[in-house]
């Protein structure tokens, strides 16, 4: 289920952080988790720790689109049991949402440290494989209260898409301003309420052509009543 039995061979990338000290392969790894610059496209801003963290629970304050990746390479599957090899899930994000141009290979030095990154993160010998629900057909949800709803803003939306009404510190200007995008919604979805937009949005993402590079929010990252409470705080 791993990427490759020749990653175990590996133990150190000498001068990987253009110094003079090798860096062991492990740390090499943690450092391209971190770093946008893993992928290779100047339009990307994602890097691995945008979506995922890597401790046992997540902490206070923070909802992900992502599981915790604590313990990933011990899972028998990921992405909701589509994907059974770790570096094709890898894959997934690098090329969809990170704006990865190629798939990494298993033999490229970055996949290497990667994976030796997060083996040592999962300690142990096997985990259950997590589910990943996507919404498949969107409809409206209950409305919630206007004070959760800024508390999931906070947790799940204002890292990559900044402050309301200002984008103040989102990720990329790339990333859209909320909810003042909505004003454009009228000529790009005639006909379509705003919040089954947005709903759209968080659900699936980039994908069916909504726009952006966002990955989705399964009903295990995010659920109804919190998305519900959102549209609230967003005036929707």
């Amino acid at each position: 289920m791993r990427w490759s039995a020749v990653v175990l061979a590996l133990g150190v990338l000498s001068g990987c952080d253009g110094g003079d000290e090798p860096v062991a392969a492990a740390d090499f790894g943690e450092e391209l988790f971190q770093d946008a610059r893993l992928s290779e496209s100047s339009f990307n801003r994602f890097s691995c720790a945008t979506c995922h963290v890597t401790t046992p629970q997540t902490p206070e304050g923070r909802i992900d689109s992502g599981y915790s990746l604590y313990n990933v390479t011990a899972r028998p599957s990921w992405w909701g049991g589509y994907e059974t090899h770790l570096l094709d899930a890898v894959n997934f994000c690098y090329v969809n949402f990170m704006r990865g141009v190629t798939k990494l290979e298993e033999e490229d030095p970055r996949s290497r440290a990667l994976y030796e990154y997060l083996a040592r993160i999962s300690p142990d010998a096997q985990a259950p494989a997590l589910p990943f629900t996507v919404v498949k057909d969107i409809d409206d949800v209950p409305r919630g209260d206007t004070a959760r709803g800024e508390a999931v803003y906070r947790a799940a939306c204002q890292n990559c898409h900044g402050a309301t009404h200002t984008g103040e510190g989102r990720l990329t200007e790339l990333a859209s301003v909320l909810p003042e995008v909505t004003q454009d919604y009228d000529q790009l979805f005639p006909g379509i309420p705003h919040a089954r937009v947005v709903i759209e949005k968080v659900r699936h993402g980039q994908f069916f052509g909504v726009g952006g590079n966002m990955p989705p929010y399964s009903a295990e990252a995010l659920s109804d009543a919190d998305l519900g409470a959102l549209l609230v705080y967003l005036g929707l």
